[in-house]
């Protein structure tokens, strides 16, 4: 191979690496899954809690719910292991529901007792809803506890256009109700299981597969021209 050839080649390889490495990345972060529900509806949202450390245990999980868009129903599900305490704040405006006045709505969700090791990842579920219809956006601000005692805090907003943010906060899109394209957002959103830094990955990596063929391709060219001519 000539040499060109052959650094066209690693360059390629080198390239399809970063991308696929780029993914796990994004998505070592606090998310909500699936990151898109409908407006007016009720969804259950999966808190993913991974543990980026590698010399410590989560051991604790805050989530806080937003105080401008209070929710009439939050219940959470079972996790092994682990203990919710839901704490409820009451309510400046009252909200109006089919069963009646609420003046008091969930403010955080705190999960402890449990223990997620280094390398893996918890989800904890919680079903809310109604979902409120004049946000395109609900921010779960969370706390990560570790058994060293560090606590990391995953509140960060970010400017659309903008980068991502340090330590972002889990985020819900919210899509309006008849919106034609609601339906295909939100099936996608679940049957991926993930956030929008995942959604990413996902491109990236076919990417990166087409890339590594490409090195692949450039890297038996040579070969072929000289058997043919050999031929």
């Amino acid at each position: 191979m000539s040499r060109p050839l052959r650094r066209l080649a690693v360059l390629a390889a080198a390239a399809a690496v970063a991308l696929l490495a780029a993914p796990a990345v994004a998505s070592a972060h606090v998310t909500a899954n699936p990151n898109s529900a409908q407006q007016g509806g009720y969804a259950k949202v999966s808190f993913r809690v991974p543990t980026e450390r590698d010399n410590a245990s989560t051991t604790q999980v805050e989530i806080d719910f937003p105080a401008d868009h209070p929710l009439a129903s939050v219940s959470t599900r079972a996790v092994p292991g682990w203990t919710a305490k839901v704490e409820k704040t009451p309510l400046a405006q009252p909200i109006q529901t089919d069963d009646g006045q609420l003046t008091e709505a969930v403010s955080k969700i705190v999960w402890t007792g449990g223990k997620i090791p280094p390398g893996s990842f918890e989800e904890f579920d919680v079903s809310m809803g109604p979902l409120p219809t004049d946000t395109d956006q609900l921010v779960f601000k969370a706390l990560q506890t570790y058994d060293s005692g560090e606590v990391v805090r995953w509140i960060d907003t970010t400017s659309p256009g903008g980068p991502e943010a340090e330590h972002p906060a889990p985020v819900l899109k919210l899509t309006p109700k008849n919106a034609a394209t609601s339906a295909a957002v939100t099936a996608a959103a679940v049957s991926t299981g993930s956030d929008s830094g995942s959604s990413t990955g996902t491109v990236l990596g076919i990417i990166a597969i087409v890339l590594a063929a490409i090195a692949l391709a450039v890297g038996l060219l040579p070969r072929l021209r000289s058997r043919s001519r050999a031929e």
